[in-house]
């Protein structure tokens, strides 16, 4: 097992903070802020408990005047590069609702060393038109991490931050920012726009149809954001975004000979196989696909859905072997019992077959 994310915040990275800022402000008690940070309840806090715990603990041990501890802590913030250092913008999280301008400030000068992607969201929903002006502003920042903050920010799901319901209701005011971003000269930049675009996608599917059909073509980096961005409606076997990439309705097509073993251990490998074929001369543009249905802890199923290729395939036949891996991860918890494997082309079920996961004897 690789080791927790939440390790990175040891006591090491608390003691070169706790000395960084002990350089830039004298009063500040070295040893009592890392005494602070790492009570009696550290090793049981997972990651942005840890690291919304230094903010705090940070709050504790600064100057009471908030102006006065941003400015200690965006000196500091220089010295330190990384997705952890993010209690940097989490003070101004926390701390800076009600000091607007000094927050623009420091969040945007804190995105560019670690990320204020979470920052930004209480924000969003207090000030709501006039954050997403300034997020507008910041699409067009010389930093591509301020650019990036521009997206990330407003993604309506961004993984373990605030909700923001209204954009999952109605996502227009994140359009404009995309729009800017979509041809960004930074990978990273347009990464967060396909992902934003992705989330959209979720709730309101038509949004990012009408972008699809208005941004593909303009060329091959839109393309690349655009395909990212409907992976999820992919996956759903849209027909419409099906269409859009080339994957026609596979009426001309039909997957046999499916074959997996009938019961696999936990920790070992499904090993499985089938062929597509066509009475056609060829196959044509194929989005090849295998669903996998879990047995959850109530013993109901559950549906995920794994690419394999998408090939051109200029034959009659196409055969595919693959295999998918039972190992224990962090995203996802195995039960024994009957599952389902099924094969998808083209966004439609070819074939199934069921087998037994046991556990590891």
């Amino acid at each position: 097992m690789p080791e927790p994310l939440k390790n990175l915040y040891s006591t090491e990275l608390v003691e070169s903070l706790s000395e960084q800022v002990n350089n830039l402000y004298s009063n500040f008690d070295k040893k009592g802020f890392v005494a602070h940070v790492i009570d009696g309840q550290w090793e049981d806090k997972e990651l942005k408990d840890r690291m919304m715990h230094i903010s705090g603990a940070l709050y504790v041990f600064l100057p009471m005047e908030y102006s006065e501890a941003v400015q200690i802590l965006m000196k500091a913030a220089s010295k330190f590069s990384g997705f952890q250092y993010m209690f940097f913008p989490g003070f101004v999280e926390i701390y800076g609702l009600d000091e607007y301008e000094m927050s623009i400030e420091a969040m945007e000068y804190f995105t560019q060393h670690s990320s204020s992607e979470f920052a930004v969201r209480p924000f969003i929903k207090k000030f709501n038109y006039k954050m997403m002006a300034q997020m507008e502003l910041w699409a067009e920042s010389d930093n591509h991490h301020v650019r990036r903050l521009s997206s990330e920010g407003c993604r309506p799901r961004l993984p373990w931050a605030m909700a923001l319901p209204e954009f999952k209701k109605e996502p227009s005011p994140i359009m404009p920012i995309l729009e800017k971003l979509k041809n960004d000269e930074s990978e990273y930049v347009r990464r967060s726009v396909a992902n934003n675009l992705n989330d959209i996608s979720k709730d309101n599917p038509q949004v990012v149809i009408e972008a699809a059909r208005n941004w593909l073509g303009d060329n091959q980096q839109t393309d690349w954001v655009v395909k990212h961005a409907c992976r999820t409606l992919l996956k759903q076997g849209h027909t419409e975004i099906l269409e859009l990439f080339g994957f026609t309705k596979p009426n001309h097509i039909k997957s046999g000979d499916l074959k997996a073993q009938r019961s696999v251990d936990m920790g070992e490998n499904l090993d499985f196989s089938f062929i597509i074929e066509t009475k056609s001369n060829k196959l044509g543009k194929l989005r090849i696909e295998y669903a996998m249905d879990f047995v959850k802890k109530n013993g109901s199923l559950t549906r995920k859905v794994f690419k394999i290729s998408e090939p051109k395939c200029l034959d009659p036949l196409h055969q595919v072997t693959k295999s998918h891996s039972f190992k224990k991860i962090s995203t996802r918890k195995y039960y024994a019992g009957n599952h389902k494997i099924s094969v998808i082309v083209n966004g439609q079920e070819m074939a199934s077959i069921g087998f037994l996961l046991n556990e590891k004897s």
